[in-house]
């Protein structure tokens, strides 16, 4: 990867040779094996066992996750927060495995819209829960810095299973949380 990267940048006139560029080829191999390393991770290694009894059957609400991604259009970064709600069925997943798997997908080469479903299906699978609502709100640096270059713009996407689908009553508790004001640390 470390070739690539000296092609690449001699490709857009660069000389390597330039005391700011002498080990820019391996600073960038190694930020980008670590911007992608979701690819090395699975589900199963991921969650680790972090299943838990339980009786509860109201829904659990991880908000805030911060992301970071790289478009696989253009390998631009994107940067948001992913919120991920679910009814449990007699087990519970520890909620840092929650924030993840939110990671593991996020560190790929992804679209928005795949990195919610993808998100939203592995917690299905890990917990056993049909009912599972994932919002994805992002800001994509290649319509930021290229293209139409608009600053302000955000990129909302959804998925929604079983009841969050099926039930308004259900969806509209998963929309009404978000918007509460959440405990933060200052």
């Amino acid at each position: 990867m470390e070739q690539h990267w000296e092609k690449i940048i001699e490709a857009v006139g660069e000389d390597l040779s330039r005391p700011g560029l002498q080990d820019t080829p391996k600073r960038a191999s190694e930020a980008f094996k670590f911007l992608t390393h979701g690819y090395q991770q699975n589900l199963h290694e991921v969650t680790n066992g972090a299943l838990f009894p339980s009786d509860s059957s109201e829904m659990v609400l991880v908000q805030d996750i911060e992301l970071y991604s790289l478009c696989e259009h253009h390998l631009l970064p994107f940067v948001g927060r992913c919120h991920v709600a679910y009814l449990p069925r007699g087990k519970v997943l520890g909620l840092s495995k929650v924030a993840r798997i939110v990671d593991m997908f996020a560190r790929r080469l992804q679209i928005q819209e795949q990195l919610t479903v993808q998100v939203a299906e592995s917690i299905s699978e890990v917990t056993g829960a049909d009912d599972v609502g994932v919002i994805i709100e992002a800001e994509h640096m290649c319509m930021m810095m290229r293209g139409v270059e608009k600053q302000n713009s955000a990129t909302k996407t959804s998925a929604m299973l079983g009841s969050f689908r099926d039930d308004a009553k259900t969806r509209e508790e998963f929309l009404s949380l978000l918007s509460l004001p959440s405990l933060r640390r200052r």
